[in-house]
């Protein structure tokens, strides 16, 4: 059994509510929607943000029915930026499935999104806490400006790793920020814990998003092709440091194939080897490590019984260990 089925198994109950929960936040009559929502739904997700809302709840006191809301708040909010991500992407494939886009078209996929963003502001409501309201409009600032920073790099080639870290702080550790401060603050928790348990959801979702950058260097199954986000434009962390560390000769012809955008197979493949080659992959996981010292270090001194311990040491393996 992998470590994410086994967080699921531990909280199966937590889950089962969630789902529900979830289920209701999106019902819709209306078949037309329905068929879309329904196929959306089809291919189930890891619950990656669910589970972090509900252990920072379990962490910090308990679980309430306002983090049933916080949780699916995140949950319908990071949909939404997937489906409308796949139009921007024009990605096929989302979840080893065809992706929403490739189904229903581009304009009913900005909609279909755009109706899950508006239920995730109205699932908010239902928490009843005003902050947790202006964390979200807020998260959903963030990941926009986040997203658009990555295109505007992507079409400007700034290949640099200062920018790297400032996208990923907004398109992915915020969001995961945003699940462990919700978690704390539905549980009761003071200030200074929330802030601590704030600044380790952030450390999580930079290790998250810098593992799933290399999951796109090798063959295995993810739901997306191998060497997609380099075809995007995107270069990330494995490529960026290959290209600062490696002889500059070979360096430079990289760069030229990134410049001319001439993205073959065979010069997809010799960006992916090139990273691994010069360190790149290495290097990665190297940033990894040092992101979970510091969320370690951050959660340290709090007593969170063997259960929960148990819980919060799968999680941090799994950010590490995880296969897809």
């Amino acid at each position: 059994m992998d470590q994410n089925q086994a967080i699921k198994d531990f909280l199966r109950d937590e889950l089962d509510q969630f789902d529900w929960y979830l289920k209701c936040s999106i019902r819709n009559d209306n078949p037309r929607i329905a068929n879309i929502v329904d196929y959306t739904f089809r291919a189930e997700g890891k619950h990656i943000r669910p589970i972090l809302v509900f252990l920072a709840a379990k962490a910090c006191g308990k679980i309430t029915p306002a983090t049933f809301h916080g949780a699916v708040t995140v949950e319908l909010l990071h949909m939404a930026t997937l489906i409308h991500d796949d139009v921007v992407d024009e990605s096929m494939m989302r979840r080893s499935q065809p992706s929403v886009n490739a189904v229903f078209d581009n304009r009913r996929a900005v909609l279909v999104g755009d109706y899950f963003l508006s239920s995730a502001l109205r699932e908010s409501i239902k928490t009843r806490d005003f902050e947790i309201i202006e964390i979200i409009a807020e998260l959903g600032l963030q990941l926009t400006e986040g997203e658009l920073n990555q295109y505007a790099i992507a079409n400007e080639l700034l290949i640099d790793e200062t920018e790297y870290f400032r996208v990923i702080d907004k398109k992915t550790a915020s969001l995961f920020q945003a699940c462990t401060k919700i978690g704390a603050i539905t549980a009761g928790a003071d200030r200074n814990t929330i802030g601590k348990f704030e600044q380790f959801g952030k450390y999580l979702g930079i290790c998250f998003q810098i593992r799933d950058d290399i999951f796109d260097y090798y063959n295995v199954d993810v739901g997306k092709p191998t060497g997609s986000d380099i075809r995007e434009g995107k270069i990330t962390l494995p490529l960026i440091y290959a290209l600062d560390h490696a002889p500059e000769n070979i360096s430079n012809e990289m760069l030229q194939i990134i410049k001319n955008q001439d993205y073959s197979l065979q010069n997809i493949d010799r960006l992916l080897s090139f990273a691994k080659e010069n360190g790149g992959i290495d290097y990665a996981y190297f940033k990894i490590d040092e992101y979970l010292s510091k969320a370690k270090e951050l959660v340290a001194d709090f007593s969170f019984g063997d259960e929960l311990n148990w819980l919060v040491k799968q999680f941090l393996s799994y950010l590490r260990e995880r296969h897809y």
